[in-house]
């Protein structure tokens, strides 16, 4: 084996201060990447590598499905590993992202209004054909 590198490691704090438009480092399974000259090439936008700027985006990017090539381009940007006491640290993703609807209808009300409207357009039907 050749010369293996050490691995560089960062605090949470660091990686939080670069959350700027001249430096933008994210985190994926404890490992730090500076996305800062990819964001223009990003193919979802690099509103979307901002997001998660300065904080973890394991689950963001675990739920995209990025592709192998993809995966395989993201080692070009490594720049270190998250710190081992700063691990447990990572916060998820804020759930307000998304928000869920309260389940205010019951079935049957699925069911019971679209019966009514289908049963009053078959009477208009068939009382617009009978005056013909």
């Amino acid at each position: 084996m050749e010369d293996e590198q050490t691995v560089k490691f960062y605090r949470l704090s660091e990686v939080q201060e670069r959350n700027t438009f001249k430096s933008t480092w994210i985190i994926i399974n404890y490992k730090i990447y500076d996305v800062t000259k990819f964001l223009e090439e990003h193919p979802g936008g690099e509103e979307v590598l901002r997001e998660q700027a300065g904080g973890d985006a394991t689950e963001s990017f675990e739920d995209v499905g990025h592709s192998s090539d993809a995966r395989q381009m993201t080692e070009s940007f490594l720049v270190g590993e998250l710190h081992p006491d700063d691990r447990p640290k990572i916060q998820k993703p804020p759930e307000s992202q998304v928000i869920p609807v309260p389940e205010s209808s019951s079935w049957w009300t699925n069911l019971v209004i679209p019966a009514l409207v289908a049963a009053i357009v078959t009477l208009l039907y068939r009382l617009y054909m009978s005056e013909d």
